[in-house]
């Protein structure tokens, strides 16, 4: 009986290491490239319209600010060489 005890207790704490124990490098990888492949087909890819229409407004916005900044930069360049001028 106490053998059988011993056994079982022998076989839990095995069984116990296994649980704890790190999976190997392959084993990973191959769960990484597994998880990588189910959350790329979750990805919801937007319509070429929809890209198109965004690119759109983002070239109308830096067209729309550089011409602002230009504005900016030459109403300060012209203030400067007056601020000049006087001296």
């Amino acid at each position: 009986m106490a053998e059988e005890k011993k056994t079982a207790v022998q076989a839990a704490a095995k069984t116990e290491k296994q649980k704890n124990a790190k999976p190997s490098f392959g084993q990973r990888l191959k769960k990484w490239f597994k998880d990588y492949k189910s959350e790329f087909k979750k990805i919801n890819w937007p319509t070429w319209h929809f890209t198109w229409s965004q690119a759109l407004i983002v070239i109308v916005a830096m067209i729309i600010i550089g011409a602002f900044v230009f504005v900016l930069d030459t109403g300060f360049n012209s203030g400067i060489q007056a601020l000049a001028d006087l001296v």
